[in-house]
Order: structure tokens, then C-alpha cells, then sequence
């Protein structure tokens, strides 16, 4: 594990004095916050889109929360979940991931999917720079990942160091993994022909985020998991628990994928533990 990461370390340099290229598009307002369309320059091409929530009545520094979708998905998924935080006084960017940027299948096991994988891990640091320059505090900024995004947290957290608190929902060690689980057989998915899938596998698994999620350390995981989860089983999510660093906290609720509403109220007051952002259910299910 420690010589996969060494080896990938580099992949995920980027020039964090170059132009941020804020762009920023409508915007509107409503409970009690602004929701605004933005865009950035990504160090590895083109432009990401993201979503922007600003606290009303907070007073700057803010925290900060970058928040990551899960595979197929985009920016939009997790808006409730955003604008709930925001409420709390957290300034919240929600990014589309590269695959969201594009038309097509989100994954076609090419090497597109190794390049868009780089590509989102330093689209998600240079997302820390932006968050700064719009007004977040620089010691209290967090991620929150959903299924994919949980992954991708996972290895973003083994290569940025100013992130404070990760809360990463269902994940597992990565797309690899994913794919050749305990309930995978280590077979081809969607019948992709052998050479094809042996070709990707050894393009992916050098950078699966199982070998980052050791060196979050000293920021602090919270990982939820499901016991009926009907996408990542008990093992795949156990094999993650074990490779993170400490501190970490594990939670393992009775659902499926979609985590109940517990889950997002027990996430929202260890997330307030951590970046200090205002008291208050984080959902009316929250009490």
C-alpha cells in the first residue's frame, strides 16, 4: 500500500498560484440563503461547474464544506443536504465531478476513467482554494462524499492536508474494488471483453483510494455504513474501515445505500464537533 501511494503522490500536484478563473453565473435566494452558479478554471482543463451556498446572516470567516456526488451523479444530488448546512452557517460548495461535465456514460472502462479520477482529485483541492478566497476559514474546512464522492474522499484525503474533517457516507476502497468485491467474483462487469478489463484494472488499481485513506492523518474520518447496503457489502466496507487513519469514527446504520435520516443528523453534529458552524437540527427529522 505505502509504495502504490508513493508512487501516485505526484499525480495530484497541481500550481495552486495560478488564476483561479471564478466565474460566476445566476444566483437566487431563499431560506435564509444564496445559491449561486460558479465556475473555476480546473488545473488539468476546462471549467468546473459548482453550485456555491452562502449563509445569510453568518459572520466571515466561515467554515467551509466541499460536498461530492456520487457516480452518475451530480452537483444537484446532494442540494437539500447543502442548503441545510448552509443554513447552519457553513459556506458550501457542491462541484460536478468531470464525468458530470461531459455527455455520455460516467464510466466506460478506458483510461478515461484514470484520467477523470486525477483530473477530480485536483479539481477538489484547487475546490479548498476557492472556498479560501470566497470567504471560508482556512482551519475549519471539511468534505462530505456520498458513495462515489465517499471514495474519492477517501483518496483526496491521503494528498490535501488542509481539509479538518471528512465525512464519507457508504464508501468503499475505490472503483477497483467496487468492481471485484466479495460479491463481484473478480468479474468482468457488463461483459467488457477480458484484454479490455485487464488493461483498466491496471491502469486503476495503482491509484485506488484505499491506498490514500492511511495518511488522512491528522484530519479526523467519520465513516458511515450500511449493513443492508445493496451496492458495497460488509467486507468492502469493513477492508475500508481497516486501511483509514486515526482519528476515525465508524457508524454502521440498519439500511440500505440510501442512509437513513439518523445518519444525516448524527453527521451533521460530528461535523459541527470539527468546524464549529452554528447549533441546530440539521433536519426537521433531526429534532
Amino acid at each position: 500500500m505505502e509504495a502504490r501511494y508513493q508512487a501516485a503522490l505526484p499525480l495530484f500536484e497541481y500550481d495552486s498560484t495560478a488564476p483561479l478563473g471564478l466565474t460566476k453565473g445566476p444566483g437566487r435566494e431563499g431560506f435564509g440563503i444564496a445559491i449561486e452558479e460558479i465556475g473555476y478554471v480546473s488545473p488539468l482543463g476546462g471549467t468546473v461547474t459548482a453550485y456555491l451556498l452562502h449563509p445569510g446572516a453568518a459572520t466571515r470567516p466561515r467554515p467551509g464544506l466541499i460536498v461530492m456526488h456520487g457516480s452518475g451523479g451530480s452537483r444537484s444530488d446532494l442540494l437539500r443536504e447543502g442548503t441545510n448546512y448552509a443554513q447552519l452557517g457553513v459556506l458550501v460548495l457542491l462541484i460536478d465531478g468531470p464525468s458530470a461535465r461531459r455527455e455520455g456514460e460516467w464510466i466506460d472502462f478506458t483510461s478515461r476513467d484514470r484520467e477523470e479520477q486525477v483530473q477530480l482529485i485536483v479539481d477538489l483541492r484547487r475546490a479548498v482554494d476557492v472556498l479560501i478566497d470566497v470567504g471560508a476559514d482556512p482551519t475549519r474546512i471539511g468534505y462530505l462524499g456520498y458513495s462515489y464522492g465517499a471514495a474519492m474522499g477517501g483518496e483526496l484525503a491521503g494528498v490535501e492536508p488542509r481539509i479538518k474533517a471528512y465525512a464519507l457516507d457508504v464508501g468503499d476502497g475505490g472503483l477497483v474494488s467496487h468492481f471485484t468485491g466479495s460479491d463481484d467474483g473478480g468479474g468482468n462487469p457488463d461483459r467488457v471483453p477480458a484484454q479490455q478489463w485487464a488493461d483498466w484494472v491496471a491502469l486503476m488499481e495503482p491509484i485506488e483510494p484505499i491506498y490514500f485513506i492511511g495518511h488522512a492523518a491528522p484530519a479526523a474520518l467519520l465513516m458511515q455504513s450500511a449493513r443492508n447496503d445493496e451496492l458495497i457489502p460488509i467486507a468492502d466496507a469493513e477492508r475500508w474501515h481497516a486501511a483509514a487513519s486515526h482519528p476515525k469514527e465508524i457508524r454502521w446504520y440498519e439500511s440500505g445505500h440510501g442512509l437513513p435520516p439518523q445518519a444525516w443528523c448524527e453527521q451533521a453534529d460530528w461535523l459541527r464537533g470539527h468546524l464549529e458552524f452554528s447549533e441546530g437540527p440539521f433536519s426537521p427529522e433531526c429534532g
